[in-house]
């Protein structure tokens, strides 16, 4: 039996893609190698992933996406995701399979709607925005997780609260806290 020397990947490994898989055909916001820095060479031409897309990467991904969603560039919005994404909303039972159908649902969306974000956390595959949702001036509290595969989000659920007045109960524990 025959045996790859230590450290040798063969185009065959998981941690190798070929190049004409379907995230070299996406229509780019960022440039590919802006996003696919980390890619090196398999045997026989495919490439591989030398590390886990770094978190400094991923948040810039994010914060364009989280801007192109505030200027309704829907385009440059949907970039972030595979073509295979799929998006849920829990609280309605909604689940959206692909990148053509998340943004055709979002573009036929008729609010005027803005985004403002709290908070970004995250690490490796595993990313948190806390944001407000503004539709047509009424604000609503979300929570969106993104699961990233490849260096694209292959999963996001979407929470969304309204404000609601503090309970009285608690008044004496709480001080109040901005928007």
């Amino acid at each position: 039996m025959s045996h790859a020397p230590v450290g040798h990947r063969s185009a065959h490994s998981p941690q190798c893609r070929h190049t004409s898989s379907s995230f070299a055909m996406m229509r780019p916001v960022f440039s590919v190698s802006e996003i696919y820095s980390g890619w090196s060479g398999c045997s026989d031409g495919a490439v591989r992933r030398e590390d886990a897309m770094d978190d400094q990467t991923i948040r810039a991904m994010l914060e364009r996406h989280w801007e192109a969603s505030d200027a309704s560039d829907f385009e440059a919005e949907h970039a972030i995701y595979r073509e295979d994404a799929v998006l849920e909303y829990p609280q309605s039972g909604e689940r959206i399979r692909g990148r053509h159908n998340i943004q055709e649902s979002r573009t036929v969306q008729p609010n005027k709607k803005r985004f403002t974000v709290r908070r970004m956390i995250g690490s490796g595959d595993l990313w948190v925005t806390e944001f407000v949702l503004t539709y047509d001036g009424v604000p609503s509290y979300t929570v969106s997780i993104m699961e990233f595969r490849d260096g694209l989000v292959a999963h996001e659920t979407q929470y969304f609260a309204d404000r609601f007045e503090p309970s009285p109960s608690r008044a004496h524990l709480v001080e109040r806290a901005g928007g």
